[in-house]
């Protein structure tokens, strides 16, 4: 279903806006999301890992994101989805980025090559067999690496609740804003215990899937490594949750809440 795509991008790029000093991830890193539909019904699963690979002699983070269905909603309506990113391990910009989803038999594949230096997108639209050149901002983020990227270039110490987040983003044939609001911190139940989080609100369309603008809530891990512990969704019908369900290669501990 339509909504469990855009949960599986909010995984992907919601939750990143958390820095410090000393890089947040490493190539191995791996998380599997576990989403539900109105608090009970499983909806799918997503998973996030760290590859090392070579962009144009250049060493690269290769991330492989993939969403799909699972259990009783898959036989009504089946979602495969795969992102793709590939950014510089220093300056954390996308080189590439592949688009390749199933939603209910609605495809899409699309592969992106971004000149960061002359600010351009090539598009090749595999499905359709057509290539689009667009103009893109000044150290455009695509909705995988942004993620990485904030880890590791906003410093949370900083923030205040209330203070606003933005970046510039490339999704698709299109440039568009994102912009996300710190909430502060919580303590939040987890499957790995209790754990100390920082809570943001990222801005959404309100109308025929999201409530309002506001519909958007996650929690992120108050560590070093700054990871994806939960989201919910208000959805005009319903709602959504992804909940972090398992994780390996962190490059550093994780902290759970001893009482």
């Amino acid at each position: 279903m339509k909504r469990i795509q855009l949960l599986v991008i909010a995984i992907l790029v919601a939750q990143g806006s958390f820095s410090q000093e000393e890089s947040a991830f490493d190539t191995g890193e791996w998380f599997k999301f576990r989403m539900s539909y109105s608090g009970w019904m499983k909806a799918g699963n997503a998973t996030l890992l760290i590859k090392d690979d070579i962009i144009n002699e250049k060493p690269v983070y290769h991330v492989v994101g993939k969403g799909w269905t699972t259990g009783a909603i898959k036989w009504f309506f089946k979602v495969k989805d795969r992102y793709e990113s590939y950014f510089d391990k220093q300056t954390g910009l996308p080189y590439k980025f592949i688009r390749d989803i199933n939603e209910g038999g609605h495809t899409k594949k699309l592969e992106i090559n971004f000149d960061q230096v002359y600010h351009k997108a090539y598009i090749n639209d595999k499905k359709h067999k057509k290539n689009f050149i667009v103009e893109t901002k000044p150290n455009v983020q695509d909705m995988v690496s942004a993620y990485y990227y904030l880890r590791n270039e906003i410093v949370v110490d900083s923030l205040k609740p209330g203070d606003e987040i933005e970046t510039d983003m490339f999704f698709d044939k299109e440039n568009f804003g994102f912009k996300l609001k710190y909430l502060g911190e919580e303590i939040i139940r987890t499957k790995f215990g209790k754990v100390k989080t920082l809570k943001f609100r990222p801005y959404v369309m309100a109308g025929r899937v999201f409530k309002e603008e506001e519909s958007l809530t996650l929690w992120v891990s108050n560590d070093k490594n700054r990871i994806p512990l939960r989201i919910k969704a208000d959805l005009a019908i319903g709602s959504l949750r992804a909940d972090l369900e398992a994780f390996k290669g962190l490059k550093h501990s994780f902290k759970i809440v001893v009482e």
